[in-house]
């Protein structure tokens, strides 16, 4: 009988072998302790192991004596694995999990690549065309449809969203789940969360990352007006948060983190408590995934270790190349001017901007070697706005915004640089190779042929097109243009040729060196 009863045991520390693409997500889910309180007594976590190397990954109780675990593989092959916990039915349980290649459009997580720039984890180059919609995962089951829908045929590839309601103007309703178990609006144990919130929050994020669509994911946000207290939690509550966040959601290779929102008007909260939670987030996510935080008028100390790359709400930086590039320089990471106001007609002079303003934010972020984000309000008789609900989208930008992301991909896969900082030369590319020129709201009718020296030789040869970035037109320019140095900074076409342009905003040149 001993035998027996020790042949059981050794039976139930072994756990079914499972297969999962790389960077995929697979999940070991184990029955345990019910009883008291498992979010607060109960620890949990495995040792993944291939090779010499290993991942600590965080564990998480899901409700209803059942506990997960949560890999991502980052290399093809067999990885095992061993549990550790206080709770003893989940300690010490051992299994194995094999790593396929990646499938057809599954890149990797991103991350930051060629200090300013970003990519996938395989290589591919990530072009930031992203947007916002704060709490669109807080809605009707058909309203967030809709949302999914209008993305799969917009051109962004990344979109914020917070993990907390949202009470704020064109955003009063009360949300479908809360994260904490208790009586709404704001009597709350917080020592228990609500699976069934975090189940719904990241089935969205797993549609978006199956979308080929990062989330961008806000964990703390200042738009709760006292009505739910989420943003006033005190802090062991925000340290466990933090982690149960991350132990559910870092084995989506689509996850960013985005500390708050307009962090500065979280009162609550200090700056230390800031550096603090950033480490947090930093120890407890095993894959790094990137880092950021958001600001209203302070800015955060992105310099920092544990900041990935700059996130910024500014409503006049990107309006033009020479301011967008300032922040590039002075913080030698990747810029994302996720706010730059919105396409809209809102009274909020925030949410103002044409379409045609909110396209050449994008056109001047680029040519600064930096990322800009989109958003819309326009009022709708039902509160519904993009921005912040999701739904459709009732703007003009979009459509010129996935002509624009074309042009980046076609464009060199180490990213956009600029060309000349010091003085008004609005081109960015790589040197003696790619030039991409952007005009803005200026109507030159002709632009004389002149490149800045960096890697130029006398007889090289390029061809030229001229983009209307508004029309969505691609005109090739007739010819070849030879150069020769001009003078200690240029050289020009030896024939002194100019390009004739259309006398109209919003014209760009594409710049190419002919081998």
């Amino acid at each position: 009988m001993k035998k027996l009863f020790l042949l059981l045991m050794m039976l139930c520390s072994l756990a079914h072998a499972a297969t999962v693409e790389r960077w995929g997500s697979t999940e070991i889910s184990l029955a345990g302790p019910s009883a008291g309180n498992p979010f607060m007594d109960v620890d949990l976590y495995a040792i993944f192991t291939q090779g010499q190397r290993t991942l600590k990954v965080p564990g998480f109780y899901d409700g209803e004596g059942q506990y997960k675990i949560r890999f991502m593989p980052d290399a093809v092959g067999e990885w095992t694995y061993e549990t550790h916990s206080n709770g003893a039915e989940l300690n010490g349980r051992k299994g194995s999990i094999t790593a396929t290649p990646a499938g057809p459009g599954n890149h990797g997580p991103v991350h930051v690549r060629n200090t300013w720039h970003f990519g996938y984890e395989d290589g591919t180059p990530f072009w930031q065309v992203g947007t916002t919609s704060y709490v669109w995962t807080h809605q009707t089951e058909e309203l967030e449809q809709q949302t999914l829908k209008t993305l799969a045929a917009a051109p962004f590839n990344k979109m914020r969203m917070a993990v907390f309601p949202k009470r704020y103007e064109y955003n009063m309703n009360e949300p479908r789940f809360y994260p904490f178990e208790g009586k709404p609006p704001a009597t709350w144990d917080f020592s228990r969360f609500n699976p069934a919130f975090f189940r719904h929050f990241e089935q969205r994020v797993g549609q978006l990352r199956d979308m080929g669509i990062e989330a961008d994911i806000i964990l703390f946000h200042p738009y709760d007006k006292g009505h739910w207290g989420f943003d006033s939690m005190p802090r062991d509550v925000n340290e466990r948060y933090l982690r149960y966040v991350v132990a559910r959601l870092s084995s989506y290779r689509n996850v960013w983190w985005s500390m708050a929102n307009e962090f500065d008007f979280v009162k609550s909260k200090t700056m230390e408590d800031w550096d603090s939670y950033f480490q947090i987030v930093q120890a407890s996510d095993p894959y790094q995934h990137l880092r950021s935080i958001h600001n209203a008028f302070v800015f955060y100390n992105h310099t920092k270790p544990w900041v990935t790359h700059v996130s910024v709400q500014s409503g006049a930086i990107a309006e033009d190349f020479e301011r967008a590039v300032l922040l590039r320089d002075t913080y030698n990471k990747p810029v994302v001017y996720d706010e730059v106001k919105y396409e809209g007609n809102f009274k909020q002079r925030w949410g103002q901007l044409t379409p045609e303003e909110m396209v050449l934010r994008f056109w001047e972020g680029a040519i600064a070697g930096t990322y800009v984000g989109h958003s819309e309000t326009y009022q709708d008789p039902n509160e519904i706005a993009w921005w912040s609900k999701g739904g459709v989208l009732h703007g003009q930008s979009p459509q010129r915004l996935a002509f624009f992301r074309k042009i980046l991909s076609e464009s060199p896969p180490e990213g956009l640089e600029p060309i000349d900082k010091w003085q008004d030369y609005p081109f960015a590319g790589k040197h003696a190779q790619y030039y991409l020129g952007y005009f803005g709201k200026k109507t030159p009718a002709s632009w004389p042929f002149v490149l800045f020296k960096t890697g130029l030789k006398d007889g090289m040869k390029f061809r030229a097109e001229i983009i209307d970035t508004w029309n969505m037109t691609i005109t090739p320019v007739d010819g070849v243009f030879e150069i020769k140095k001009r003078d200690d900074y240029t050289f020009a076409d030896k024939n002194q040729r100019s390009i004739t342009l259309p006398g109209r905003p919003y014209m760009a040149l594409r710049i190419i060196r002919i081998p």
